[in-house]
């Protein structure tokens, strides 16, 4: 367990993260632990995930593909968690909307959506312990739109729909769950996600993808996202259903 561990805001809680081998989500992993949780890290790919372990001794991992129906099950049959993060998704298929065969088009609906929702499902018919927090994060696309990305903007805005409907759920069946969501509000091109949109949007306005990034103005990073899920996991308080933008210059309530 980590140093400092008795002045952590996540000591004795139990952190799952789907997707957490890479981008955002190894950002959060790594977040989690400095505050030290116990931290489980789920993700499609073995070899990242053993990486993942080797950086942060302790760390739980467990590889699986979320979107399969029986995923909620093995994940918290592993670790039953008092936060659970779900940031794992698809890539989206670039290209425009006249290019896209709706196979591409919904490839983040049949991913990032199917997969919230059945974590959601799960967390609310397990049930999880009354208190934990359920923090699906989302992406600025579901505010700014994406047209290069087919149905990817919708599928995020849906993640922010889930987590509201959810909420209800939870009310009605006074479990005692906060569901919430967080919205990175722009680009992030260390991403595997962000470097794809670079390219694609660079290449659409005949701009070097150097170039595209300079223009983009201040954008948020995965630390900023990993730092605004610790904030809300450590004190989820008045936030429960909502959904949150998180830029470079801090967070701030959307909806």
């Amino acid at each position: 367990m980590n140093e400092g561990i008795k002045a952590s805001r996540l000591h004795d809680k139990n952190v799952v993260v789907i997707g957490g081998s890479k981008g955002v989500g190894r950002s959060i992993v790594a977040a989690a632990y400095a505050e030290g949780a116990r931290v489980l890290a789920v993700a499609r790919q073995e070899q990242p995930l053993k990486q993942l372990a080797a950086q942060f001794p302790g760390v739980q991992i467990l590889a699986l593909d979320a979107t399969e129906e029986g995923a909620p099950a093995q994940v918290f049959e592993t670790l039953v968690p008092d936060v659970l993060v779900v940031c794992a998704g698809a890539i989206p298929h670039m290209a425009p909307l006249v290019e896209q065969t709706w196979e591409q088009f919904s490839r983040n609906w049949n991913s990032d959506v199917k997969l919230s929702l059945l974590l959601a499902q799960a967390a609310l018919t397990t049930p999880l312990p009354a208190g934990a927090t359920v923090i699906l994060i989302s992406s600025g696309a579901a505010i700014n739109s994406s047209p290069l990305s087919g149905g990817y903007a919708g599928a995020k805005r849906m993640q922010m729909f889930l987590a509201n409907y959810a909420q209800k759920e939870s009310d009605r069946l006074h479990l005692g769950l906060q569901f919430l969501a967080l919205v990175p509000g722009g680009i992030m091109p260390e991403t595997e996600l962000g470097k794809a949109a670079v390219e694609a949007y660079a290449s659409s306005l005949d701009l070097a993808p150097a170039d595209f990034i300079k223009n983009m103005g201040a954008k948020p990073t995965p630390e900023d996202v990993a730092k605004a899920v610790v904030a809300f996991a450590s004190d989820p308080h008045e936030r429960a259903g909502k959904a949150f933008l998180v830029s470079g210059a801090g967070v701030t309530l959307v909806s």
